[in-house]
């Protein structure tokens, strides 16, 4: 029997959904391995799981599909699938309290959206001028 994991991830408009399969170590992100995926910054906010954890995904695929939002919304959300998919995979509580003592984010959803722009100004919190003089 072939071991399947599924975990997603959120942050602001974006949405991870990463596959995590048996096989030899490879982390695909939209079909481009991690090695080459957006900026280094990216990869080095992506692989922070990895750094913790260095030989968790030794023989294991993953296979991460994210759409939505901007390139650092998009790097968080792929982040939070990974490190869910790590702790799910391996089964491990203590894996689970490390990410938590390390970064809150890895494991839980950051909820914060943009807020709303208002019909009286040019921004959310902006208002127009006012003079009645």
């Amino acid at each position: 029997m072939v071991k399947i994991v599924t975990t997603s991830g959120k942050r602001k408009t974006s949405i991870a959904r990463a596959t995590f399969r048996e096989g030899g170590g490879v982390i695909r992100i939209n079909s481009v391995p991690l090695e080459v995926y957006g900026s280094e910054l990216m990869r080095l906010k992506i692989s922070e799981p990895l750094m913790l954890m260095p030989n968790a995904l030794n023989q294991v695929d993953v296979s991460i599909h994210v759409r939505g939002g901007g390139m650092m919304g998009q790097t968080d959300a792929v982040r939070t699938a990974l490190a869910r998919g790590i702790v799910k995979w391996h089964n491990d509580p203590r894996i689970k309290d490390m990410f938590l003592a390390y970064d809150r984010t890895l494991l839980v959803n950051d909820t914060r959206q943009k807020e709303m722009k208002k019909p009286e100004g040019r921004g959310a919190r902006d208002k127009f001028q006012k003079s009645y003089r």
